[in-house]
């Protein structure tokens, strides 16, 4: 079998030649290919057994879409071989599909499910190419089914597909013996057979001052949070209170479940306590990062919860004053300075082009509401980007990415949606209004720019 409407680029190449021979995991960047070494694999398994099949697992349906469209274009088979399966198909005609069809691109859920319920023998697949494989940690979907491929399969070979597959050694390592992993073959920017294909980034980092007003609440509460951190030493906390962080806090919050468990009745002010602290580092979170108005629904929310931590902290002085204070400074059009500034940023990179494509990646809705409110009250052409759960359907998405695509709008302000899993084109300007702790997101949202033209990563960061 052979493929058509691409030449392999040297490094494509190279790794194909580990694939053939074992169970490989591929890290390239994110724009430089991947699906297209899929493709050599399958049409070389397909070769040597032209009567078996190939499974493609993938996230997401527009992901799917995007990747069954790929394997139409570049492989030569009968396009009614090639078949996207999800689970909006009847689990019987799925059955049938699995039957006819040679190669199956599904999300991994799916396939699951075909399997438990008897619809899916691997006796017959020679590949199993898993994209986003970072996802195969413990007993996710990939893991499982990964598993069950390689007990089954005559002739098991296993493709596994990521941009950003961990930070740390232990990461990669839990996805190779989750995945029965064999060779790994990893591709960074500044490789000889890959640095060729790759554009510059451009990274700028822009520090915003908290203006005073923000400063007094973020002080109101910071005292708050200060006394309560004080009580938990009477619970025999080691570590000194005054670097203790959220993880520390969630760590101590199981520690202190357990002693319930063991009936220490003075645990269960401690796991209040812990509690009350969470929810104000949450609040101190929201103020230095993401603006008053997400920090104001957060305390409404607050308001109509009816758990002791939250009615403690409403109670307090501070707390009842912040509020006051949030409401004034709303009432009066104030917001945090990083959305003031990302607006300038907007403007100005439009004025130099109008046609650019800028992305805008925000971790809340309510942060992606309020850019995008800011950014059309400018007239600047601006769509919003959010997950299912949030209302929008993939139908949905899959409209507003395309009109992005196609240049109907010039800023996509999304959620984590938008760091994988869609079919978003290159974009000139990526833009953190909040960074990220995971480095495998800080890698997905980059590498929505600087593929086939220079980009821009610019990171708004409150100082200090």
């Amino acid at each position: 079998m052979q493929t058509k409407n691409f030449t392999p680029r040297s490094y494509q190449t190279n790794i194909f030649n580990t694939c053939k021979n074992n169970n490989t995991l591929v890290c390239i960047p994110t724009g430089l290919g991947k699906t297209k070494i899929a493709i050599m694999t399958a049409a070389e398994r397909l070769t040597i057994f032209p009567d078996s099949k190939v499974i493609v697992l993938t996230p997401t349906r527009p992901l799917a879409n995007q990747i069954t469209n790929e394997f139409k274009e570049c492989i030569e088979i009968d396009q009614e071989k090639i078949v996207l399966l999800t689970g909006n198909i009847t689990p019987k005609k799925r059955a049938n599909i699995y039957h006819n069809s040679q190669i199956i691109i599904a999300t991994p859920q799916t396939v699951q499910e075909d399997l438990n319920n008897g619809r899916l023998n691997f006796e017959d697949v020679s590949l199993l190419a898993i994209d986003e494989c970072h996802r195969s940690r413990q007993r996710f979907a990939n893991t499982l089914v990964s598993k069950n491929y390689l007990e089954k399969s005559l002739n098991p070979r296993i493709l596994a597909l990521t941009a950003s597959p961990g930070s740390t050694k232990v990461k990669i390592d839990e996805i190779c013996t989750n995945l029965g992993i064999e060779a790994v073959e990893i591709r960074s920017e500044t490789d000889d057979d890959v640095k060729e294909y790759v554009q510059k980034k451009e990274a700028e980092y822009i520090e915003i001052s908290l203006p005073e007003e923000l400063s007094n609440i973020h002080s109101l509460i910071k005292e708050v949070y200060k006394e309560r951190l004080g009580k938990l030493k009477n619970f025999g906390i080691n570590k000194p209170l005054s670097i203790i962080n959220k993880k520390d806090l969630l760590d101590f919050q199981r520690y202190l479940q357990g002693e319930i468990r063991k009936n220490n009745k003075s645990a269960f002010y401690g796991v209040s306590l812990v509690s009350q602290l969470l929810k104000l580092s949450h609040m101190l979170e929201l103020l230095e990062i993401h603006g008053l108005k997400s920090l104001n629904d957060f305390v409404n929310k607050l308001s109509i919860e009816t758990s002791k931590a939250a009615k403690n902290i409403l109670a307090e002085e501070n707390i009842i004053k912040t509020k006051a204070i949030i409401e004034k400074l709303l009432s009066n059009n104030h917001e945090h300075p990083k959305f003031y500034r990302l607006i300038e940023i907007v403007k100005n990179s439009l004025k130099e082009k109008n046609d650019l494509r800028i992305i805008i990646f925000a971790s809340y809705r309510t942060t992606v509401d309020n850019i995008y409110n800011m950014l059309e009250s400018k007239g600047i052409k601006s769509v919003k980007l959010v997950g299912q759960k949030e209302g929008l359907t993939q139908k949905k998405q899959i409209e507003i990415i395309e009109k992005f695509n196609d240049g109907i709008y010039n800023c996509l302000i999304t959620t984590s949606i938008g760091e994988e899993g869609l079919n978003i084109k290159e974009a000139d300007v990526a833009i953190f209004y909040d960074n990220t702790p995971s480095s495998i997101r800080k890698i997905q949202r980059a590498g929505r720019v600087g593929r086939m033209k220079q980009g821009r990563v610019i990171f708004l960061v409150t100082k200090g």
